[in-house]
C-alpha cells in the first residue's frame, strides 16, 4: 500500500496495480461542474479553481443524515469527464480518481502531463464517506450534488489504473 498526501507533486512514481491510501485535499466534481469550468476557461483563459497539483474525485455525495460530515459518495463514470480532462491535465491536475475506462484522448494526456488515473469500486460510497474528514462547496452551489467541492481525507483507498507511463490495468 502506498501513501499519498496532497498536494501531489510527482506521481510518476507511481505504476499500475498500485494500490495507494490517499490524504489530504480532494476536488469532487462531475458532468455540470466540469461544464462550467470549461465554459469559465474559454472565457478568461484560466479555471476559476486552481488544479494545480491537485486530486479530483468523479462523484457526487447523497444527501448526508444528522451528524455526518458527507452522504455516501461513490464514483461516477469517469469517460463523461473525457472531454473536459485535457484541459484540466494541462492545468496541472496530476490525480483523477472514478471508475471505468478511458478515452486515447485522455490517456495521451495523461502521459504527456505525467499524470494518474486512480480507480475506486463501484458500490463503495458508504465506505469512502467514512474516510471524509471535512468538505466544503469551492463553486457552483445552486448544482447542490454537482456542485464542485473540495474534501479532506485520509487513508481514501484506490488502485492506480492508469500510470504517467499510458500504463493501463484496462487493457
Amino acid at each position: 500500500m502506498i501513501k499519498l498526501t496532497s498536494p501531489f507533486i510527482d506521481v510518476s512514481t507511481l505504476s499500475v496495480g498500485d494500490k495507494v491510501l490517499i490524504s489530504g485535499k480532494i476536488l469532487v466534481g462531475r458532468d455540470q461542474a466540469h461544464l462550467r469550468m470549461s465554459e469559465y476557461f474559454s472565457i478568461h483563459n484560466k479555471l476559476p479553481v486552481s488544479v494545480k497539483n491537485a486530486a479530483i474525485y468523479y462523484a457526487g455525495p447523497s444527501p448526508k443524515k444528522p451528524g455526518e460530515i458527507i452522504g455516501s459518495i461513490g464514483p461516477t463514470t469517469s469517460s463523461r469527464m473525457d472531454k473536459f480532462t485535457p484541459l484540466l491535465l494541462e492545468q496541472g491536475l496530476k490525480v483523477m480518481i472514478g471508475k471505468g475506462k478511458r478515452s486515447e484522448t485522455v490517456i495521451n494526456s495523461i502521459i504527456s502531463n505525467k499524470a494518474v488515473y486512480i480507480g475506486v469500486t463501484g458500490g463503495i460510497g458508504a465506505l469512502i464517506s467514512k474516510k471524509i474528514k471535512s468538505q466544503r462547496i469551492v463553486l457552483y452551489e445552486d448544482l447542490q450534488a454537482e456542485a464542485l467541492l473540495e474534501i479532506v481525507v485520509e487513508d481514501f483507498p484506490g488502485i492506480v489504473i492508469i500510470d504517467a507511463k499510458g500504463n493501463n490495468l484496462y487493457v
